[in-house]
């Protein structure tokens, strides 16, 4: 990279009294929110979405609690056009619900737009034009005075197309750019757009400050903002409103200052999408403002059926990674993650602390519709026993004790690395199963009888090597009377080192689960398990299994 001197800062810096957004740690109020999925999201898809497609993105767009809803731009298609008129026609516009629609400052487009909206119940009429140093030069060749001229001429024919109509509208004025424009002359054109509409507290106009390209540090777009909003006239009739793109990978950012300035309003998209590297994720930021305890007032306690809506009639992918949506988001491969989160959850369940506060997940993923089994410990080579352990007790009831949880760790990821992929949670069951349950090779049970005589004997009937077997024994207890039978009759030597037993919490409730752990004469423990409907064939089994892999 040997060009960095053909780039210079294009925006523009206010003075440093215009900082007091600094002094505030977090938002306190969700803002208004406007979708610009239908406009802006889609003229940025390589397939525009069909009117059906749009039709459904609405419904859903108004089931998530959107109050404004920016259709489209009815001037630039026939489709845009049909939708508009489809959605009035038919009535698909809650009460509850504004319209918006863009339109830029040329006349013939003013006019297809207001033909497009009439008998519309309410509507917020989109007023643009492009007012940066960049191009007022480059493209449109014309001084300040000639850029007001347009803006002030195209707020004027929206005041009497709306007088002509009897509409019930309002207006919104966005200067395309502004952070490419001198903070002075934004002020300048926004005021005189202002100078014509006269909003009241009654009747009030939308001023939009978009950032239409990033080319600041979030601070310098905040502080734009707070110069705005304190200088503009007619400021208690305006909503004063934000839409930033992503260019330099900090839309959220931009946003989250921008409100802390004084903005009102948010425009914005559900993923993120929009032209070049898209607009600002709303989902994002509406959760952000959720983890901090502000009700964003939209509703994304089902987000994987928003993300199904938005991939199927968009063709775009939500990231796996992309913050609380993304599939992998909360997804913990790491042992000492994983073992922090089981043990929080552990924590909480024994605790009743109403916040939350479950390390490494900022956001309780049941808030999104989300699973923990599914979709928070995953299992792969990287993974620790903290995670396998919770995984299984999660889904399948068994409490590995703590002494298992290494071997049962080292199993597991071993399958993991040798094929080189996730296990999802059934497959970590069947390793689990395959490897220490009721293992019957070379012996397996069949049954056992026990007699109160001097101590517990015992009669264990068994298949060893494929061959009907009857062993006796004697012990201080049941277990200690099998393990002897076994010793004596196959020569292994060995001594119980563990011996753990427990209910199945999941699936069948009569079943009993039990771990055995025996110590040979090389020092290592062997680990058994049991699943039976009876407590005492679990701990036999639990005991076999141990001593076939002891003997394998």
């Amino acid at each position: 990279m040997k060009n960095a001197t053909k780039y210079k800062p294009l925006y523009f810096s206010v003075s440093d009294n215009y900082c007091k957004w600094v002094q505030k740690d977090h938002i306190e109020k969700a803002p208004i929110w406007c979708s610009v999925d239908l406009r802006d999201g889609n003229q940025a898809l390589i397939v525009p979405m069909s009117l059906e497609e749009k039709l459904e993105f609405f419904k859903m767009l108004v089931k998530v609690g959107f109050k404004e809803i920016e259709i489209g731009f009815p001037a630039a298609s026939e489709t845009e056009y049909e939708f508009c008129r489809t959605l009035i026609e038919q009535d698909l516009i809650p009460d509850d619900v504004t319209i918006q629609v863009l339109t830029q400052a040329r006349e013939h487009i003013i006019k297809k737009t207001f033909e497009a909206i009439r008998g519309c119940k309410q509507a917020i009429v989109h007023l643009y034009n492009s007012t940066s140093v960049a191009q007022r030069e480059q493209v449109f060749k014309k001084d300040k005075d000639e850029i007001i001229k347009i803006a002030v001429e195209g707020a004027e024919l929206l005041q009497r197309l709306t007088k002509e109509d009897g509409g019930n509208y309002r207006f919104e004025y966005s200067p395309e750019s502004f952070t490419g424009t001198e903070p002075a002359f934004a002020l300048e054109i926004c005021n005189a757009v202002l100078d014509v509409w006269k909003p009241t507290p009654e009747w009030t106009t939308i001023i939009n400050l978009p950032v239409t390209v990033e080319l600041s540090m979030p601070h310098i777009y905040a502080s734009q903002i707070e110069y705005m909003n304190e200088k503009m006239k007619y400021r208690d009739g305006v909503v004063l409103s934000l839409h930033p793109h992503n260019d330099r990978g900090t839309g959220v950012a931009d946003t989250e200052l921008a409100l802390l300035a004084g903005a009102d309003r948010v425009e914005g998209t559900l993923f993120g999408n929009g032209e070049r590297t898209g607009n600002v994720d709303i989902v994002t930021l509406a959760l952000n403002m959720y983890t901090h305890g502000v009700d964003p007032g939209l509703d994304f306690s089902d987000i994987q059926s928003l993300v199904e809506v938005y991939e199927r009639v968009t063709r775009m992918q939500v990231y796996e990674r992309s913050p609380y949506a993304g599939k992998l988001v909360f997804a913990a491969f790491s042992g000492s993650h994983q073992d922090a989160i089981a043990k929080g959850m552990a924590w909480r369940a024994t605790h009743s602390d109403p916040q939350w506060t479950v390390p490494y997940l900022p956001i309780d993923p049941k808030d999104l519709g989300r699973e923990y089994e599914a979709d928070v410990i995953r299992i792969n080579s990287q993974s620790g026993k903290g995670g396998i352990g919770y995984l299984l007790e999660q889904s399948y009831g068994i409490r590995i004790p703590p002494q298992m949880r290494e071997d049962v760790g080292y199993t597991v990821k071993d399958v993991s690395d040798h094929l080189h992929k996730e296990l999802p949670a059934d497959e970590v069951y069947g390793v689990f199963k395959d490897t220490y349950v009721n293992v019957s090779d070379p012996v397996e049970f069949l049954e056992v009888h026990f007699k109160q005589e001097r101590g517990i004997s015992t009669e264990l009937i068994l298949n060893i090597n494929g061959e009907h077997k009857i062993l006796r024994g004697k012990g201080n207890g049941r277990l200690d009377a099998v393990s002897n039978a076994l010793k004596e009759s196959m020569g292994v030597d060995y001594t119980i080192a563990t011996y753990e037993e427990h209910a199945l919490q999941k699936g069948s409730n009569s079943q009993a689960c039990a771990y055995v752990a025996i110590a040979g004469d090389d020092d290592e423990l062997y680990w058994g398990v049991g699943i039976n409907d009876d407590i005492i064939n679990a701990s036999v089994l639990a005991l076999i299994s141990a001593v076939n892999r002891y003997n394998h």
